[in-house]
């Protein structure tokens, strides 16, 4: 099988896989957007009223209010499912001897998986956010048009594969250690913080917003949920996906030490 053909294979494989079980598939979803929404309707209705300020950080309730929507459905793609430990997993009970005889390279396979968890998800997050934000009051066509949403797609894409590679080097501490899940957390926690999942980062102290510009967290969270709302123009968007890219780079390069050191002592056993 070429490589081409293999890769879309694998894709489809596991975009079938998370659809066996389509109740629980919808229904977590739907759990966790209205406790979302409320919690994040809740909130800025209070901070807003409570501060008697029009703007916050240059943004308005509408505009926070689907920030915050947005960068929810976007960093469920951009985390790419329920996936993060997989590898992890694999290397402490054994199970990646199989893959190691494949003719294929082992993480081009598991990024592949990564993108059949996202295909389902990409679907999901469209429907749920034409109801989300009519439900909040908000007019989809005020933020998002059909350039900005041509745009995001390539944006939430690579931040999809930006924190694939990110989340490589933790994972491959299980040649190691036995349990990896605290890094994994860690590094959930941190890209979220600092790459504006939390909370935008106009909110910020500006030393600080300077620092994170130069990071590569911001390129996860809170970039593609700008282009998705249309607060990003064409050559500030391009120069964000070059950027991205590079870090891609750079990151993929960092986990290559890890990936060959631990084979040398991987020994397969199992438990």
């Amino acid at each position: 099988m070429r490589s081409g053909s293999f890769f879309l294979h694998m894709i489809s494989l596991e975009a079938r896989k998370l659809m066996i079980y389509r109740v629980d598939f919808w229904v977590t979803m739907v759990v966790n957007m209205v406790a979302h929404l409320v919690v994040l309707w809740a909130i800025w209705n209070a901070i807003f009223a409570e501060s008697n300020q029009q703007l916050i950080g240059g943004w308005d309730l509408q505009g926070i209010l689907a920030y915050g929507v947005m960068v929810f459905l976007t960093g469920r793609i951009v985390r790419g499912g329920d996936l993060q430990m997989t590898i992890a997993t694999e290397i402490y009970d054994g199970t990646l001897s199989r893959f190691l005889v494949y003719p294929r390279n082992y993480v081009f396979t598991k990024y592949a998986q990564q993108l059949g968890n996202v295909a389902p998800d990409l679907v999901q997050s469209l429907l749920m956010a034409m109801v989300a934000i009519p439900a909040l009051g908000l007019s989809t066509t005020a933020f998002i048009s059909p350039a900005s949403l041509a745009m995001a797609v390539p944006s939430i894409m690579v931040a999809h594969l930006l924190f694939f590679l990110m989340s490589l080097p933790p994972q491959f501490v299980a040649f190691w250690a036995d349990n990896v899940w605290s890094l994994s957390v860690l590094l959930r926690f941190v890209s979220m913080l600092l790459g504006g999942a939390l909370l935008p980062l106009s909110l910020f102290p500006e030393p600080l917003q300077q620092l994170l510009s130069w990071l590569p967290f911001v390129y996860l969270y809170q970039f593609p949920t700008l282009v998705l709302l249309g607060k990003v123009g064409v050559i500030e968007w391009a120069m964000g996906i070059g950027s991205c890219l590079i870090w891609c780079v750079i990151v993929g390069w960092l986990a290559v030490p890890f990936w060959k050191r631990g084979n040398l002592q991987y020994t397969g056993v199992g438990i």
